[in-house]
């Protein structure tokens, strides 16, 4: 008797689901499919032409008493002159760092971190960025490498344009900020 009622149980449950299925037979879209014909049956916009290209005038370098474009102007003449042959000058191809956008008096050093055998330094900016260095790194605006850090003092090394022409190194550096 129970496998019949068994049977008999399944048999209503594959009923009711397929009552259920078919029920939700109508899509309940006929609005949107009456509207979708509508708007095919519209007759079609006109489509704007694209403007039209201009011609633009071709330009043709007559030197005359211009300059020639392709030598140096005066102020990169200038700035070879200011070299006074002892070969100090900052590398011009050198990527800049971050802390090279800060004038070295706006940076505060708030301590070190030895890690791995490298000592590094912590710096703060006026903006409370904390950020690490270690030796080899610039920061100021005057090319300031990084010579050593201790745990009270990091010491730099920059180059500054002398008068009247090349450059010149001087040292620098930021104690530990109470």
């Amino acid at each position: 008797m129970s496998r019949a009622w068994s049977i008999c149980a399944r048999l209503i449950a594959a009923f009711g689901i397929l009552t259920l299925v078919t029920a939700c037979g109508d899509d309940g879209m006929q609005d949107l499919k009456q509207y979708v014909k509508k708007v095919k049956a519209r007759k079609p916009g006109r489509i704007e032409p694209l403007p039209e290209i201009k011609q633009i005038e071709t330009f043709v370098y007559v030197p005359g008493n211009r300059r020639n474009p392709f030598l140096p102007t005066r102020a990169e003449e200038s700035e070879e002159a200011m070299l006074d042959g002892s070969g100090l000058m900052p590398d011009p191809n050198r990527r800049k760092e971050e802390l090279e956008q800060f004038p070295l008096d706006s940076i505060r050093m708030v301590g070190t971190v030895d890690l791995n055998d490298t000592v590094w330094g912590l710096v703060k900016t006026k903006d409370r960025t904390i950020y690490r260095i270690k030796v080899g790194n610039y920061m100021g605006q005057n090319h300031g490498q990084i010579t050593s850090i201790s745990e009270d003092k990091i010491e730099l090394t920059e180059i500054i344009p002398k008068k009247p022409g090349g450059f010149m190194e001087r040292q620098a550096s930021l104690s530990l900020s109470e």
